[in-house]
């Protein structure tokens, strides 16, 4: 892996997502590569610095399906420090929210192989909901959702990241804190607490020739009160050139992906 100092750029346009029911939040198909976003112990773990933006559409042709977009920069900052800042603006029917998050991590060297990362996040989310759309998908509403005006609202996360060549373990809640938002049940809106979500995370490495790589990944999602997900995903690296990769989320979707690294510092997929 080359850890040179120099800006990673990726660049990820969401290809091949086939729903095959919904989901109650937004999750990032391929986290390997936004692992900021779930874990604020990853922040700086590259050792170099890293720019990730991305484009995510779902269920094109529908008014108001899911859209996002994401911007997520990291560094290390010396003196075992590294700094990271996420920017997430998600649209869904009705809803509209932007989160912007700093994340501050600390790094032990355990022994030659192995590095421990620690990781705290601060937050902050903008959250509106457009409850007179609700008439437009035949959901009924509360009434107390009469005149909801948009809100914002802090929130801190913690994070643990552990770091090999070949592997990698993470342990993580972003987000401690459960606001209010808009929920639904029965074909009724109401304001409900949003849950904390908790995240473990693995993937190893198998070298398969001197140009080829296996990388293999998984995700265990967790929220309060609702089932757990698994996400599993296995990506063919083409010598650090070319990546093509695919992931299942148990009984929600599949999903593709294909990665260029168009120069030194600059991948699109």
């Amino acid at each position: 892996m080359n850890t040179t100092n120099r800006i990673a750029i990726l660049i990820m346009a969401l290809v091949l997502s086939v729903a095959v029911k919904a989901q109650q939040d937004p999750n990032y198909t391929f986290y390997r590569y936004n692992m900021n976003i779930y874990n604020p112990a990853f922040a700086g773990s590259s050792e170099s610095a890293e720019l990730s933006l991305g484009i995510r559409s779902q269920w094109a042709g529908i008014q108001g399906a899911p859209e996002s977009q994401s911007a997520i920069f990291g560094m290390p900052m010396g003196r075992n420090l590294g700094l990271g800042v996420s920017i997430l603006n998600d649209k869904t029917f009705i809803e509209h929210q932007t989160w912007v998050a700093i994340d501050v991590s600390y790094h032990i060297q355990l022994d030659g192989d192995h590095t421990l990362y620690f990781g705290i996040k601060g937050s902050a989310n903008s959250y509106d909901a457009n409850t007179d759309g609700l008439i437009t998908y035949g959901v009924g509403q509360d009434g107390a959702l009469v005149g909801y005006e948009s809100r914002f609202t802090p929130n801190v996360g913690a994070g643990v990241f552990l770091k090999h060549d070949r592997y990698f373990v993470s342990v993580s809640a972003p987000k401690l804190l459960t606001p209010d938002r808009l929920q639904e049940r029965d074909g009724n809106a109401y304001l409900g607490v949003d849950r904390m979500h908790a995240y473990l995370s693995g993937g190893y490495t198998f070298l398969l020739g001197k140009t080829l790589d296996l990388k293999t990944m998984g995700m265990f999602r967790y929220a309060d009160a609702s089932p757990m997900s698994l996400e599993l995903t296995g990506i063919l690296d083409f010598g650090e050139r070319f990546e093509f990769g695919a992931s299942y989320r148990f009984d929600e979707s599949v999903s593709g992906l294909v990665l260029f690294n168009i120069s030194n510092g600059l991948n699109i997929g």
